[in-house]
Formats: structure tokens, C-alpha cells, sequence
């Protein structure tokens, strides 16, 4: 693992007190990570995580670390109590593998935020629990929460906000990872324009989007091209664990426990058991719901080098 110092501390700042509406200001197409619990859901605009990285929030009553790397493309979403602590996670300024590396505030431990392992301080060794999470467009979260509540606009000065070092005021109309979301290349020297990593994936670009998926010791990511190509719907066991992963065509990909029903795709959802489901959301047009898993959603490249390149699904 290469980890090195990039930007200063806190250049980067986390949204540590933050405040929610019913309206957000963007497009309806724009991404959110979702939070959603039995009575409420949150939705945090990646147009704001991409000047943060980190928002500090609790959800009913559970404190939780939303968390977003641009160059991995990684959302997750962390518990924050660990070894009877509550944590505050702020960004640290280092990469460990062209990932954000976080910092937590009580113990100044460094976390690595795609895997959430603890690689340097007082909680060495440990990893971060992963919660139930899922990454949509805005509008979809919208249509699926009418009683939702979304961040709104933090403010501040930010790093990413700036061409150089030191934080400046933020534009959050502005995207400033969007070339490096269109580039072939990945990591920090592609987002900076001096050339990218090697990349060697067999059949997978370094950027596809893939939802990885952990049991106990097991861990396979799921590519979206690979759920796309079984008509947007996989079964596979995880460890112990029966899991259905479905992608929807607004390229999303959402991975719940397998309740053992027979899904058929159509044009209103997915069929199966009588009623219709929303593959995004989990929930059936009879009232029902799916129980979504603890994942994480992020680059090919991002789980490779967490993973290692045999911990992708494949289809038999």
C-alpha cells in the first residue's frame, strides 16, 4: 500500500453540524448517497461530497460517517461508534492507493476509506462497520421519499475548490473531478493531467462502476456491466449469505439479501412474488421491502487494490 501526504489536513473540510431541507437546488439526475432507515430518509448530493468527502451525521439516533473519494468513486457509509467511542472523521490530506485516507479526532487513527481498515494509530488493525447505503439520482430519491430530507449547502472554502493547495471558496455549480471522470486514466496523476497508473483488468475498464459486497472473511464485487449483461439481475452467495444485485438503467447497482423469489425485469421494475419492485429503492408496490446489504459502491480499481484481481464476480 503507498500512502503519501498529498494536501494539509482539514484542506478539505468535513461537514461536522449538518443542516437538511426539503429542496435541493441541483438536477434531478445529479447523484445522491442514501440513507435510508424505517423512519427517515437522507440523501447526501455528491455535488457537496465532492468539496467534503465527509459528513459527521447521525440517523436515528446512530452515528454514522458518509464518506466519498472522487478519484475511487467510492460511497460509503461508516458507523461511527467503535470500541465504545464515538468517532468524528474529518480528511486527512494522505492517499493510500489514490484513496481518501480519513482521520478520526478522539485518537488522530488513519482509516482507509474504501476498505474502512484502520492503517496507522491507536485502532491499527481494526476495520470501520460498513452500513446499509445506496448511491441514486436525486429525482429517484425524490419519487421514492417525499417526506425526505436532503444536505444542504455546507459552505465554506475547500481544496477541491481551488488550483492549488490551499482551500478556496467553493462553487458547488462547479465539478472539479469531471475531466477525470471522462479520462481513461485513473488516480491522483490522471486527475492532475501527468498520466495514470497501469492498469491491467482483463475485460473491466479501471472506472467501471462495481458494488462490492463482504461477509465474515469473503468479499466479491459485483461490475455493473456483468449485472447489466445477466438482464440486470444477479444471485450469488457471499460468504454465507444469499444476495440478489440488480442494476437499474440510470446506472445504478443495489444489492439486497436474497428473499429466494424468481425477479424478471420489466419495464415497470422487477417481477417476482406476486408484485413489482423497485430495484433502487427495494421496495414492492404492495407495501413490502427488500433488506438492502452493507455495501459499498466505487471503481473496478478501487476494490482491486483492496481485494485483490480474483474478487470479482463472474458469471459461471
Amino acid at each position: 500500500m503507498n500512502v503519501r501526504q498529498v494536501i494539509p489536513r482539514d484542506a478539505i473540510p468535513s461537514v461536522d453540524d449538518p443542516a437538511f431541507g426539503a429542496e435541493y437546488p441541483g438536477a434531478a439526475d445529479d447523484l445522491v448517497v442514501a440513507v435510508e432507515t424505517d423512519d427517515r430518509a437522507k440523501a447526501y448530493p455528491v455535488r457537496y461530497l465532492q468539496f467534503h468527502e465527509v459528513v459527521n451525521d447521525t440517523v436515528d439516533g446512530d452515528p454514522i460517517a458518509v464518506t466519498w473519494c472522487p478519484l475511487c468513486g467510492s460511497a460509503v457509509v461508516y458507523g461511527r461508534r467503535h470500541e465504545g467511542q464515538t468517532l468524528e472523521f474529518g480528511v486527512s490530506g494522505k492517499l493510500a492507493d489514490d484513496d481518501l485516507v480519513l482521520y478520526d479526532r478522539e485518537t488522530g487513527s488513519e482509516w482507509k476509506q474504501s476498505s474502512g481498515d484502520c492503517i496507522e494509530g491507536d485502532f491499527a488493525g481494526d476495520t470501520l462497520s460498513v452500513q446499509p447505503a445506496s448511491v441514486l439520482p436525486w429525482g429517484r430519491f425524490r419519487d421514492a421519499h417525499p417526506d425526505g430530507v436532503v444536505l444542504r449547502r455546507p459552505g465554506g472554502e475547500s481544496e477541491a475548490a481551488s488550483e492549488g493547495d490551499a482551500p478556496a471558496p467553493i462553487d458547488y455549480d462547479e465539478s472539479p473531478y469531471s475531466d477525470y471522470f471522462e479520462s481513461d486514466g485513473f488516480g491522483l496523476a490522471a486527475h492532475r493531467g501527468d498520466g495514470s497508473r497501469e492498469w491491467d483488468g482483463d475485460d473491466l475498464d479501471p472506472k467501471t462502476v462495481v458494488l462490492g459486497v463482504e461477509v465474515g472473511d469473503k468479499a466479491v464485487g459485483f461490475p455493473l456491466p456483468r449485472v447489466r449483461d445477466a438482464d440486470g439481475v444477479v444471485r450469488a452467495t457471499v460468504g454465507a449469505r444469499d444476495i440478489v444485485v440488480f442494476a437499474t438503467p440510470d446506472a445504478g447497482i443495489h444489492g439486497y439479501v436474497d428473499p429466494g423469489y424468481a425477479f424478471v425485469v420489466t419495464e415497470g421494475g422487477v417481477a417476482a412474488d406476486g408484485t413489482v419492485w423497485d430495484p433502487a429503492t427495494g421496495r414492492a408496490a404492495d407495501g413490502r421491502a427488500l433488506e438492502r446489504l452493507p455495501t459499498c459502491r466505487l471503481f473496478a480499481f478501487a476494490w482491486r487494490d483492496d481485494h485483490g484481481p480474483d474478487a470479482f464476480y463472474r458469471p459461471d
